[in-house]
């Protein structure tokens, strides 16, 4: 009994220090590519941010940052959203404007970071919306996008099934009971040509961005599937190896997500 106590108390105090250093959106991650490729970005922003208070643009940042706590506390932010209840719910940013981020324009280099995280791929004209980042950004600034792959299982079944299918899966799959209720993910997708990891890459070459950090990675959705639906997930996961055999190089199927860091020259 003693032994039981004790190494539950071990992990609720690793659990409350894993809250006192990352976000919530890190923490409801399943373990997994994305998580340590989300921990990875985290270690980038921390270590290459200029030191001293910040001034951060989240576009289409909702209720949710992703931002590593470390930063999140020593900045000044800025949300834009077109959604009303996602601008109510937020309760982080210092400011939140009712806006779209295809048109909503700041003064030039008036930021150290913009964060656009889980939103182009709903966006009908992306490279409007990089562009007024690439303007609103200081020199040496960031942009930090993390988005779908279009080019995967999970973005192709994303972009050609209805959107009542995204809801129950959201409800049904990944047990959020307010999937689709409004302010609520998941929202339309659209996948813009730049949401395509090629063609987001040959832009920023184009518009004077260095791109510092790329990773596809599984999507998450897939150890999601594992732990709460084994016998669903068993037989994506069969069909996902068989396109991998016939598909060149090391192409998986799987990775159906993205994190990018392009900083500004």
């Amino acid at each position: 009994m003693n032994e039981a106590v004790t190494i539950g108390h071990a992990q609720a105090t690793a659990t409350n220090a894993e809250a006192a250093q990352h976000p919530q959106a890190l923490l409801e991650l399943a373990h997994g590519e994305a998580r340590q490729s989300l921990l990875t970005v985290h270690r980038i922003l921390e270590a290459t941010l200029p030191e001293g208070e910040l001034s951060i643009y989240e576009a289409g940042g909702g209720s949710t940052s992703f931002l590593p706590l470390k930063v999140l506390h020593r900045a000044h932010v800025t949300v834009v959203d077109i959604d009303e209840d996602q601008i109510r719910n937020n309760d982080y940013a210092h400011k939140a404007i009712l806006g779209d981020i295809q048109t909503y324009r700041f003064k030039p280099n008036s930021f150290d970071l913009v964060i656009c995280y889980n939103v182009i791929e709903h966006v009908p004209d992306v490279e409007a919306a990089l562009l007024n980042f690439c303007e609103a950004l200081k020199p040496s600034g960031m942009i930090l996008i993390g988005a779908p792959n279009p080019r995967s299982l999970s973005g192709v079944v994303t972009k050609y099934s209805p959107h009542w299918f995204h809801v129950w899966f959201y409800r049904h799959v990944r047990g959020d009971k307010k999937a689709g209720l409004p302010g609520h993910a998941p929202f339309p997708t659209l996948f813009h040509p730049l949401v395509t990891l090629p063609n987001l890459e040959a832009f920023a070459e184009q518009h004077g961005l260095q791109m510092i950090y790329r990773k596809q990675y599984e999507s998450p959705r897939y150890p999601e599937m594992r732990l709460r639906m084994p016998a669903f997930a068993a037989p994506v996961d069969v069909a996902a190896r068989v396109m991998n055999f016939f598909l060149p190089g090391r192409t998986d199927v799987r990775h159906g997500d993205y994190h990018v860091i392009l900083r500004k020259r």
